[in-house]
């Protein structure tokens, strides 16, 4: 018998984290060997591991997209790699790991070095810029869900309950209870792309990072305080001239490599103390900031608006290309960085359409975990008793707007589940065009539409149906068809 430890976690550390872990957990015990798998996720560190644990492991399995301090393995055989490798093929993780090289100084990792916490390494030694893109990425992501999530809902909240209709829309009244709660989410919602920036850049450059990129982050989406940022309008209005979450990742990654830079300089032994709390936050941000303010500012504003001004004319003249993207897009990969790109991009237009892309990306999220749940209802003998309960738990998730519930379908059957995802995905954000479907806020699912921030809320909630149906019809149809060749192969 072989005793294992691992660890778990993924960018928004909802879903893909624990069902990494589960699965790993089963492929073990399959085996008739132990595991203890410490999952870190969205609410914090869960089944830590000790040092005793550690100790008496005989390999280590290190399923994350996001960063993970390996020093407390060294000595350890230990297999790093993606989250989404641990849910679809855990058995073959625990394999490879018990001949996976041996963590140490100089090293090499599962054939290449571990060059940082989170990242991986070419075979020449240096780090796979690809690779730590990603994560860097992935990191800002992780960390930015929690500011869109708590801001979205207390948005809808204000406006679903305490919003009156005008002209406009709807408005929640001034020096209302509603009011105060729409001012906090609106806040707790402005932090997400100096949150983006920061995390991006700490997970390039360490702590020293953070202050550097937060702070270049929220200059970012503060063009109206700097005179340079800003634009003359008709009637002689000043407008900032802001870059969104684009501008974020951008100065995220400008910022982190800076400040790893400047850590690498050879400072004196009398400086190198106060180099990670004194000298890279000043002169950091100082460069960064400067560089943004007076040289890209302008530039990746103006792709932004570009990029902005494009969706917007689809809203009018291609809505049906468009919806198709971005329901193809949401449903893809079931929070990944596809799905991703797709969201921030709807959100993003909010402020320019008043929700109109976010309305067929809101239609979208959910689609997946929904007809997948209903598909385990309506072809229950096609389903195994295993994957009838994460319907069942898939179905919850959805309601909710967490895409990632469809995970375990699309790890046990990608052919067929994906397709199903994606058509399904596209043809309710199709019809959510049609409807004239607007989300306010940056959230999808059937939660938005009930606490008021999505209208109409007929055609919301039908496009989530028939997309869901969609999907749950057509992954029951391509299932059957395999199973008949199955049967037809046997008898042959």
């Amino acid at each position: 018998m072989k005793k294992y430890v691992g660890i778990t976690a993924c960018p928004t550390g909802i879903a893909h984290t624990y069902m990494a872990a589960e699965r790993l957990e089963e492929s073990a015990k399959e085996a008739g060997n132990q595991i203890k798998v410490e999952t870190q996720g969205s609410i914090g560190v869960e089944n830590e591991l000790t040092a005793d644990d550690i100790r008496e492991a005989d390999a280590v399995v290190i399923a994350a997209d996001t960063e993970v301090d390996l020093s407390r393995f060294d000595g350890k055989r230990v297999l790093v790699t993606g989250v989404q490798d641990g849910i679809s093929r855990p058995a073959e993780l625990l394999e490879q790991a018990l001949t996976a090289s041996t963590r140490g100084a100089g090293v090499e990792l599962s054939g290449e070095p571990v060059a940082e916490a989170g990242t991986t390494s070419s075979k020449d030694g240096k780090e796979s810029v690809g690779h730590t893109l990603y994560a860097a990425l992935m990191a800002g992501v992780s960390h930015m869900i929690p500011f869109v999530v708590c801001g979205g809902i207390m948005i809808a909240l204000a406006l679903g309950i305490g919003g009156k209709p005008t002209a406009g829309g709807v408005a929640v009244p001034e020096d209302s209870f509603w009011q105060t709660i729409l001012q906090v989410g609106t806040l707790a919602f402005s932090l997400m792309i100096p949150v983006l920036a920061g995390f991006i850049a700490q997970a390039i450059a360490d702590r020293p990072g953070l202050v550097v990129g937060m702070v270049s982050g929220f200059i970012a989406n503060s063009g109206a305080q700097f005179p340079y940022l800003t634009t003359t309008g008709p009637g002689g209005t000043k407008t900032g001239l802001n870059t969104g979450f684009i501008g974020a990742i951008i100065i995220g990654f400008i910022a982190g490599y800076v400040a790893k830079w400047m850590r690498k300089i050879p400072w004196h032994e009398y400086v190198r103390p106060i180099v990670p709390i004194l000298i890279v936050p000043i002169f950091g941000t100082a460069i960064v900031s400067l560089l943004y303010v007076y040289v890209l500012g302008r530039p990746l504003a103006a792709l932004f608006n570009g990029l902005t001004n494009f969706l917007a004319s689809m809203t009018t003249s291609s809505i049906a290309i468009l919806a198709i993207i971005i329901g193809l897009m949401i449903s893809f990969d079931m929070g990944g960085p596809v799905n991703k790109v797709a969201f921030l991009f709807a959100g993003g237009m909010i402020a320019v359409d008043q929700g109109k892309v976010m309305g067929l990306a809101a239609a979208a999220i959910p689609v997946a975990p929904l007809g997948m749940g209903l598909a385990t209802l309506i072809g229950r003998r096609l389903f195994t008793k295993q994957e009838r309960d994460a319907g069942i738990a898939a179905l919850f998730m959805g309601l909710f707007g967490i895409t990632e519930g469809a995970i375990p379908f699309a790890a046990a059957d990608p052919a067929r589940v994906i397709p199903s995802n994606m058509v399904g995905g596209a043809v309710a954000a199709v019809l959510a065009g049609m409807f004239g479907v607007h989300d306010v806020v940056m959230h999808g699912g059937p939660i938005v539409g009930a606490l008021g921030a999505c209208k109409p809320l007929l055609g919301f909630f039908a496009a989530i149906l028939v997309g869901a149906l969609v999907t749950a019809f057509m992954s029951l149809a391509l299932k059957r068809i395999s199973a008949r060749k199955k049967d037809h192969a046997v008898t042959a």
